[in-house]
């Protein structure tokens, strides 16, 4: 019995989630070691949603450390089906202001491969899909709500590139990542967002403006104290975004492909994998060779 069919995953500055009823909380354990923190489980406008703090509490795991695997698994466990990511990142555009709201629909991966992004291997291959790497349907919901919020302070689309940090880009990159097409930059999205799919979970970001990142030759460049400033002028705008998202959610009846993502995914033959290997994976697998 699920325990909760929708996760938020709350990024810098959003370690909590006010106005949850009859709230449980859950250490889960995963094949992949212990997820950021306990997942606190309640109703919010009658939607039973499970949160998770990315960072952990009191932001203490760096984006290179983030055990994404574990945090996927565990939601998924939990019976999460769409995960809505809210992430603070910083703009690449002049009409992306700081405090502004977007619903990115493409991702760039520039991490340097050290968080590992995939379930898979060891004895199992799977290769999903990942042309669209944010679900169409949770998008255009999450966007209603936040317009809804916000009004015209809200953006639709865009490019969000994912850097390893935890350091901030050189001027040079951030005028490169404009010149290749990005709009957004971040250092979390990735591997959530593939981890995600091949979990079969919808997927989207809330991104969170907080600065112009350094390009921006009128504005300062970047700094921790920037980006905290405008961090909490954007939590409220996220949990009201949040609350208004969930009923649509839960009313939502539109179908996409996340949820089968694995179907045609798998290329290794069930005889010539390790059984431990496909009993580890069994939560993901299972109903593909039940």
């Amino acid at each position: 019995m699920p325990v909760a069919n929708v996760g938020i995953i709350g990024g810098s500055g959003l370690y909590e989630i006010a106005g949850l009823q009859d709230v449980e909380r859950h250490r889960v354990e995963t094949p992949f070691g212990p997820p950021s923190g306990e997942i606190v489980v309640g109703a919010l406008n009658g939607v039973r949603a499970a949160f998770l703090p990315r960072h952990g509490p009191g932001h203490r795991i760096s984006p290179s450390e983030l055990p994404a695997r574990a945090n996927i698994w565990a939601l998924k466990t939990l019976g999460v089906r769409q995960i809505i990511s809210i992430s603070a990142v910083g703009s690449l555009r002049e009409a992306l202001a700081p405090r502004h709201v977007v619903i990115p629909d493409q991702l760039v991966d520039r991490t340097r491969g050290q968080r590992p992004a995939t379930f898979f291997g060891q004895g199992i291959v799977a290769h999903v899909a990942f042309a669209e790497p944010y679900c169409p349907a949770l998008r255009k919901i999450v966007g209603e709500a936040a317009r809804e919020v916000m009004g015209a302070a809200v953006h639709e689309g865009g490019t969000l590139v994912v850097m390893e940090g935890p350091q901030f880009s050189t001027r040079a990159e951030s005028q490169w990542h404009r010149q290749m097409g990005a709009d957004l930059i971040g250092m979390t999205a990735l591997p959530e967002a593939k981890l995600a799919r091949e979990a079969e979970i919808c997927y989207c970001t809330l991104a969170m403006v907080t600065d112009y990142d350094c390009w921006h030759e009128s504005e300062e460049s970047v700094t921790v104290e920037m980006v905290v400033n405008n961090l909490q002028a954007n939590v409220e705008n996220a949990r009201a975004i949040v609350a208004a998202a969930l009923p649509r959610i839960a009313a939502s009846h539109e179908a996409c492909a996340c949820g089968v993502a694995l179907a045609s995914a798998i290329i290794t033959q069930r005889d010539a994998i390790p059984p431990e290997r496909l009993q580890t994976l069994w939560p993901l697998v299972g109903k593909y060779f039940g």
